[in-house]
């Protein structure tokens, strides 16, 4: 059992996918939640009422992450709530489904809005969730990356960009944010889900699945959100010895046996 309970973790972008999967398991684990979303607040609210469930303390709130008043209201909400911050995740990010060959499919703009999100975002939340989780005397942050940084894969060369320069920048903010803070990152692979099948098409992400549950190591269509939540949960609060750190959560992808695709 991980020392979760009574916690506070802000997980942006949680009202779907690994977001939500992870909201859900820290709650179950006793762990108060700040769900962050930009768009759904209904889909933020059922996921709220599935935490509350466990008798957690649970903070609603619109927010996007790459606006700086936005991002800072929302880590202000955390702390007149709970008037802590134990653990970040910033998994809030976006992109273009672009065939990597088609440079001309993406503009400069589509650079622009994918690192404001994906690199500048979490940057700019961990830097806000800093100064309380130092006077806390510990913290943790989890930046939700990709196989995509690792490999220079995925749904379009400007997303494998900002995943790499995401894991990058952890190394830089683990060195600056020890001893009281450690900084992690987890690098899924293929994730089953409605959102990577709207991206793709339903053709292509049926094939991709195909592919990787022959072609992987461990022979699976990919993994699901609360695989890629467990491995979020224990980065959050039980690798206590453990900062700077990239975790593929992808079932062996990376090792090329398939066709690589990223969440």
């Amino acid at each position: 059992m991980l020392p979760i309970k009574d916690t506070v973790t802000i997980v942006t972008g949680s009202s779907s996918g690994i977001g939500a999967a992870t909201v859900r398991m820290l709650a179950e684990n006793g762990g108060h939640v700040v769900i962050n979303y930009s768009k759904s607040a209904a889909a933020a609210e059922r996921v709220a009422e599935d935490c509350r469930k466990h008798g957690v303390d649970v903070l609603v709130m619109q927010a996007d992450v790459g606006d700086e008043a936005s991002r800072l209201a929302l880590v202000d909400a955390t702390m007149k709530k709970f008037g802590k911050i134990t653990g970040l995740v910033n998994n809030a990010g976006t992109t273009v489904f672009v065939d990597h060959g088609d440079l001309g499919g993406l503009s400069e703009e589509d650079f622009h809005n994918i690192y404001r999100l994906n690199v500048v975002g979490a940057f700019m939340m961990t830097r806000a969730c800093e100064p309380h989780m130092r006077a806390g005397g510990t913290g943790s942050v989890v930046n939700i990356s990709s196989v995509a940084g690792v490999m220079g894969v995925g749904s379009s060369i400007a997303y494998a960009a900002s995943k790499g320069a995401l894991n990058t920048m952890t190394l830089s903010l683990a060195r600056v944010l020890g001893p009281e803070i450690r900084v992690n990152t987890v690098c899924p692979g293929f994730v089953i889900g409605e959102w990577l099948k709207q991206g793709m098409g339903e053709e292509k992400y049926e094939a991709t699945r195909a592919a990787l549950a022959k072609g992987t190591a461990l022979h699976k269509p990919g993994g699901t959100a609360e695989d890629m939540a467990e491995a979020v949960c224990w980065f959050l609060y039980g690798a206590r010895h453990i900062t700077g750190e990239f975790l593929l959560t992808d079932g062996g992808q990376h090792l090329g046996q398939a066709p690589l695709v990223a969440r």
